[in-house]
């Protein structure tokens, strides 16, 4: 059972051992770290933010994703993911199991939410303009329709070959 008393900050790096259990901690992040590296190096860029390695323990790799669809497509890709592993870095690896944590759902969508914002900075929505054909069909429905109407027809017609953008209501 786990001894649940208070203990002093000073265990945490007594040099005593052979390596404090800070050391020890730090030491275990970094391979997780590292692994997680690897796994998103052969998991497909889509499944990047939705997924992330938890943890090793006894030849099981402990993946954690957002919500039950990314399982799915995580299951789809199980086989050729432990294949891989085994081959690069983990030739221990015996199975991997895939948990669902809600809270990786914000992370990725920020992270989705970001990237998207990048490639709306720097891509142009397509100029919209209206045709004089689209324009003298517009001019002849306003001709038989009643006096509001007509109006705003003619000057929805009246652009004909002007951008959308330049217009302003």
């Amino acid at each position: 059972m786990r001894d649940s008393r208070p203990q002093s900050i000073e265990i945490f790096f007594d040099q005593t051992q052979d390596k404090s259990m800070l050391q020890h901690v730090q030491q275990r992040a970094i391979v997780l770290n590292k692994l997680n590296r690897a796994v998103q190096s052969i998991l497909p860029a889509q499944l990047h933010p939705w997924c992330r390695v938890a943890n090793f323990r006894q030849g099981i790799l402990v993946i954690e994703t957002a919500n039950a669809s990314w399982l799915m497509r995580l299951r789809y890709e199980q086989s050729s993911l432990l294949s891989a592993l085994r081959a690069q870095i983990l030739p221990s690896l015996t199975s991997i199991d895939i948990r669902i944590n809600p809270s990786l759902a914000a992370i990725g969508g920020k992270f989705v939410q970001e990237s998207s914002n990048q490639t709306k900075e720097t891509e142009k929505p397509p100029v919209r303009q209206l045709s004089e054909q689209s324009a003298e069909i517009l001019r002849g429905v306003a001709s038989q329709s009643p006096e509001k109407l007509k109006k705003i027809l003619e000057r929805l017609a009246s652009l004909a070959g002007e951008s959308t953008r330049s217009t302003s209501r």
